[in-house]
């Protein structure tokens, strides 16, 4: 059975997706991007924008139920390479134990022209 999650304390999904979809005790949380679920507003610079995606990905993973221990994949995506460290600095503080598989790519552009987009996986 597939169950539609939604967090208030998440940016609203920008087209025609859910924020997460839990189905047979398994999240799949959509890319987040860096959006301020309370202002509307995209912080500046790598380091603040993956600080607020990791913020959204932990406030759907609790609206549903789960935590970061949970996270078993993650997709990172980059507009350029060149911000890999700084997103790992702060992507590294939520899995400081157990880290789940990921993915990590450079890609040509990504929505509202953001550095980056996390997609999430989690598993209960």
């Amino acid at each position: 059975m597939k169950k539609i999650i939604n967090s208030e304390k998440a940016p609203k999904a920008i087209g025609p997706y859910s924020q997460a979809i839990e189905a047979n005790g398994t999240l799949y949380i959509s890319g987040q991007i860096p959006i301020n679920p309370e202002t509307g507003t995209i912080p500046e610079g790598i380091i603040a924008q993956t600080e607020q995606v990791m913020k959204n990905i932990s406030a759907i993973l609790e609206k549903a139920g789960y935590s970061f221990a949970n996270v078993v994949k993650s997709t990172c995506l980059l507009s350029d390479m060149e911000n890999f460290k700084a997103m790992n600095e702060i992507y590294g503080k939520y899995y400081s134990e157990n880290p789940p598989a990921r993915a990590a790519f450079a890609v040509k552009g990504l929505p509202m022209s953001v550095l980056v987009e996390i997609e999430t996986i989690a598993v209960k």
